[in-house]
């Protein structure tokens, strides 16, 4: 049983130095396509220490006693092109470069023919967490909307027909990790917020094709990017309304970097809440009070049973110590806010 106002992740928890070159990382965009010259273990070496720095992962979420794990997306070169790339239908050897969100040019695949899945791509992974631990699991996946806007669509009339067999690609993987024990499945988002003309054209018909008879806890995270790649952030979400609409269960959405006025929760009636708390710009961990005065902010428009709370985005570009400082910062603040609301139902 999860305890009120649960803690989780996004999804990505910082890699060791030892497996990835954090240097590259931090100067490069993420990879759309492959790039592989990230990991520092040679191939034939590469999945067993990708496990072994996974259940690292693991351990420490366990000690900083989050309550729903995550494997930390430790075997990804970014939250995406793990699943993208597997999808018959890319050309990822012959990559077009388009310019992405945060104005620079990028790899991304080419699209070259119908987008299918030909097989399961994240279950081991998935396997393997829940063989890990007996917390509560999510594990993540990219949007179809996402997926559309990450390619060059060469094969398709229009997105917004490859953003649907993108999101059927998406429905067979989802149904496929709960059958394997995943808890939740989140679906990751952010392109909604820069691109969200086209979202309003179609990503809701993607988006719900994409968790359709899927029998399971479903997710969907929107945000304005990574803070190491994206530093600015707009006032409020372009594209979060409509998305009450949508029929994923659960909504992730960040608010400490861009300093969110919460009283846009009201316009979320239909969902559980994942509310990011911890600013990922600034690699000082938060004080445990910061955390519960930002949970206590959100409770004024939603109640406890619909919130969960979590880093704002993914934590892969943070040092690892920092993430763990934070993450623990995380957890006792949602403990005291636990702790007072407690108290005043007793009273």
């Amino acid at each position: 049983m999860l305890p009120p106002i649960p803690t989780t992740l996004v999804g990505s928890y910082p890699q060791p130095d030892w497996l990835i070159d954090r240097k590259r990382l931090l100067e490069s965009l993420p990879p759309r396509v492959r790039m592989k010259e990230l990991w520092r273990v040679p191939e034939p070496f590469l999945s067993e220490a990708q496990n072994d720095a996974t259940a690292l992962a693991i351990r420490d979420l366990e000690r900083i006693d989050l309550d729903i794990v995550t494997d930390g997306e430790i075997r990804r070169e970014s939250y995406s092109n793990r699943f993208a790339t597997a999808l018959e239908g890319m050309d990822i050897d012959n990559p077009a470069m388009v310019e992405g969100r945060a104005g620079r040019v990028n790899a991304v695949p080419r699209v070259v023919g119908p987008v299918r899945r030909a097989r399961p791509v994240e279950v081991d992974d998935l396997r393997f967490l829940r063989a890990n631990t007996d917390r509560q699991v999510k594990i993540t996946l990219p949007g179809p909307f996402t997926m559309s806007q990450q390619a060059k669509n060469e094969a398709y009339e229009d997105d917004a027909g490859l953003a649907l067999d993108l999101a059927a690609a998406v429905n067979d993987e989802i149904r496929d990790l709960f059958a394997a024990g995943a808890d939740v499945v989140q679906i990751d988002e952010p392109w909604l917020q820069a691109r969200p003309e086209q979202a309003r054209e179609y990503a809701l018909p993607a988006i719900n094709r994409a968790v359709e008879g899927t029998r399971g806890t479903t997710a969907l995270h929107t945000c304005f990017g990574y803070a190491h790649i994206v530093r600015d952030r707009p006032p409020g979400y372009s594209f979060l309304a409509e998305l009450n609409d949508c029929a994923v269960d659960q909504l992730a959405i960040e608010s400490a970097q861009p300093k969110l006025d919460v009283q846009v929760l009201r316009d979320i009636e239909s969902k559980a809440i994942i509310l990011g708390v911890l600013d990922l710009s600034d690699h000082t961990p938060e004080t445990a009070d910061q955390v519960a005065g930002r949970i206590e902010a959100a409770l004024a428009f939603v109640p406890p049973e619909r919130l969960q709370v979590a880093p704002d985005c993914g934590m892969k570009y943070l040092p690892r110590e920092a993430a763990r400082a934070k993450l623990r910062a995380l957890v006792e603040g949602a403990r005291r806010v636990r702790e007072r609301l407690t108290g005043s139902r007793a009273a």
